[in-house]
């Protein structure tokens, strides 16, 4: 089997000229990349105003583990499934990060016969939308700290700055730094920190702006620090929302691509999903759904994070209805989840696949909470034996999902077939009673709560003294009443990665509550989990290389 480079390589692009022709969309319109790749004029999205929008499908997943589960491969195979039954669809995602490139996960493209590309411009900075929110996010830190140096007219408390640095890499020795050393000329010392950059509150605004005046508006929002008075600093009290702007003019039009099918393809923003809310760019949504009978979008990791999240923030923010949830899961995953080691995965086992089918099952459940049907996508693996397949369709049709095994890594579109008519049949005969878990005007607590127990199947929830002190601000500051982020480990639907399946009898550990003010999201930590990675013992990186011909290869 050839690699998804290999594959990538040999894929037969249209000029992005023409994928757009195809939508539409007219010349004009384009800011070019190169040949194959472009940016799209939000004046598309005014011209097609009135037009309905089509279907919204959302793609999301169980767990993640070792097995790997494909719900990007997912995502661009069912949209090209759906063209192939005579359905115009666009596959819209979100930006891969370098951070995980060159760490533990490598490319973010799809795999094998269901790719976006090129896959490699995609995969190592793209049109350059993550340097620009990396620039503007640091601008922002340079001109605060600035504005200390020079006298701190806004009575800054250097030790309550809250607005970190950021980059897009995985370095844990940035974690915690100390800016400023040197001497007088050089700053005023403070402890500072790095976050990745898919974790800035500006990506998050990118993802979620209207347009470039509501994401100037937006940043600022965003709260910086607190003065020694115990009173918020606001971005825009150091003038600093219009200069952002600027160097976000270019960066907020979606991103056009194709599929390896030529499928069309708006990748634009990239938020992690265990961090941060996890869903590509509002914009890039809305584009497609005016474009297009069938928009496939993509929830980072399972249901209990980007499947949430994209219901009770995305969709809140951007009016979306999604119309149909595709879940995606393996037999090689659940099995996992059932307490199988990796090396085992590949033989027939069908106690451990029902042990770890309660898995899939919460995430069955927690779709249908939001009232979106759920359509289940398993992903065939070569050692899945057909009495496996046949236990999990059977069980998932019992849970009142419908249910088809996928091959679009190995088939592409052609192996997602059966999966679109599936997921058409849903949209079309079954009606989306979608609605967000919480009310924004509820408690902090309560919507927490919501979310742990309802989501998670948590007894309750627990909070550090330090979170309860946090809560107390922000309800003082009159900043209570907005939507949560939860940041949680991926690997569990419980804070704890090692519990897997469907755990019970757990509580949550909230230890902080971060204030997003220009996001319009609460974020709350839970665990261990880390707002900068750090690199495995074997990083991705040590197997990426350029030939003297140009060849990129070990990227995936």
């Amino acid at each position: 089997m050839k690699t998804d480079v290999q594959i990538a390589q040999e894929a037969k692009m249209l000029p992005i000229s023409e994928v757009a022709a195809k939508l539409g969309i007219n010349e004009d319109k384009l800011v070019h990349y190169g040949k194959y790749k472009a940016k799209v004029s939000l004046d598309v999205l005014e011209e097609l105003k009135d037009k309905p929008d089509g279907k919204l499908v959302l793609v999301t997943a169980i767990n993640p583990t070792p097995a790997g589960e494909g719900k990007t491969t997912t995502n661009i195979g069912l949209s090209m499934g759906l063209n192939k039954i005579g359905k115009s669809a666009i596959t819209t995602l979100r930006e891969p990060s370098l951070g995980p490139s060159f760490g533990v996960k490598g490319g973010a493209a799809g795999g094998g016969y269901s790719q976006v590309v090129p896959m490699e411009d995609i995969n190592l900075h793209f049109t350059g939308d993550f340097h620009a929110i990396t620039t503007s996010h640091n601008l922002i830190a340079a001109l605060l700290d600035n504005h200390i140096h020079r006298g701190n007219e806004l009575n800054i408390d250097p030790r309550r700055v809250v607005w970190k640095r950021v980059m897009d890499m995985n370095d844990r020795a940035l974690r915690n730094v100390v800016v400023g050393l040197g001497g007088k000329s050089e700053g005023v010392p403070r402890e500072d920190g790095f976050d990745i950059t898919v974790a800035s509150e500006i990506m998050a605004i990118f993802c979620l702006a209207k347009d470039l005046e509501d994401l100037k508006e937006r940043v600022g929002d965003i709260i910086v620090a607190y003065t020694f008075d115990g009173e918020p600093v606001f971005v825009r009290d150091l003038n600093a929302h219009g200069a952002v702007a600027v160097i976000m003019k270019d960066a907020i039009y979606p991103n056009l691509v194709q599929t390896l099918e030529n499928t069309p393809a708006f990748i634009h923003g990239g938020p992690f999903a265990n961090i941060a809310h996890g869903s590509n760019s509002i914009l890039a949504t809305q584009m497609a759904l005016k474009l297009a009978d069938y928009t496939v979008t993509e929830g980072g990791f399972g249901a209990d994070l980007g499947a949430e999240k994209f219901f009770d923030i995305t969709s809140r923010f951007g009016g979306f209805k999604p119309d149909a949830t595709v879940i995606v899961a393996t037999v090689r995953a659940l099995k996992h989840n059932g307490g199988v080691k990796k090396d085992k995965l590949g033989e027939e086992n069908l106690d451990a696949l029902a042990e770890g089918f309660a898995n899939l099952e919460k995430h069955i459940e927690n779709v249908n909470k939001f009232g979106v049907p759920a359509v289940v996508a398993f992903n065939k693996f070569p050692t899945d034996t057909d009495a496996e397949l046949e236990f999990v369709l059977k069980k998932s049709r019992e849970l009142g999902a419908e249910a088809v095994i996928s091959e679009v890594w190995a088939k592409g579109g052609d192996g997602g077939v059966e999966l679109a008519e599936a997921v058409v049949k849903v949209c079309e005969t079954k009606e989306s009673n979608y609605a967000p878990l919480y009310d924004v005007e509820e408690s902090i607590k309560d919507k927490i709560e919501k979310i742990a127990v309802e989501v998670y199947g948590a007894d309750g929830v627990e909070y550090t003294k330090a979170c309860e002190k946090q809560i107390a601000l922000i309800e003082e500051l009159g900043l209570d009443k907005m939507a949560i982020c939860m940041a949680k480990t991926q690997y569990s639907l419980s804070d704890d990665p090692t519990m897997l399946g469907r755990p019970r009898g757990f509580n949550i550990t909230v230890r902080d509550i971060r204030i997003s003010r220009g996001a319009g999201f609460l974020v709350a930590l839970t665990g261990d989990i880390m707002t900068m990675p750090g690199l495995p013992k074997v990083p991705a990186a040590n197997k990426i290389d350029i030939l003297p011909d140009g060849e990129i290869v070990g990227l995936f």
